[in-house]
């Protein structure tokens, strides 16, 4: 039976290592329209064990989306990307790439590897809060997730 996201929570995973980027992410999302749960972990590495949910993350809650920034320490997003477009069980969890790189080459590669969005932080706290809502509106309110 499908999850009835009227009843509960979007979870949502942030893989962000810079904690002002976290806390603007957490304030923007609390104003959205969909109630949800923000994990967040600062490492590629962690990001992998939390959605296998290996040791201390074995009772994480299974994302139904993930906000995934490139640049991260121990494994880079790059690579977490490729681990879960390649992982059966995780394939079809939406991952919307949220990180500073303007790099043309960045932003092909993370379509190769199937990142369903591409998003350049703003450096602007304002638009930064913006980019977020309007994620929060497309992908939590209008986008039909796997298992609703």
């Amino acid at each position: 039976m499908a999850p009835d996201f009227s009843m509960r929570p979007v979870e949502i995973l942030l893989v962000e290592d810079n904690p002002g980027d976290v806390r603007l992410t957490q304030e923007a999302l609390k104003d959205g329209k969909v109630i949800n749960n923000l994990s967040v972990v600062d490492n590629g590495i962690d990001a992998i064990r939390f959605l296998r949910r290996e040791d201390e993350y074995a009772s994480a809650p299974a994302p139904d989306i993930i906000l995934l920034d490139l640049n991260l320490p121990r494994m880079d997003g790059r690579e977490v990307l490729a681990e879960i477009k390649a992982d059966k069980g995780l394939h079809r969890i939406p991952v919307v790439v949220l990180t500073t790189s303007k790099a043309e080459e960045d932003i092909l590669r993370s379509y190769d590897l199937h990142a369903n969005c591409y998003i350049a932080k703003p450096v602007d706290l304002d638009q930064f809060m913006l980019v977020i809502k309007s994620i929060n509106d497309f992908w939590l309110s209008i986008v039909r997730l796997p298992g609703e």
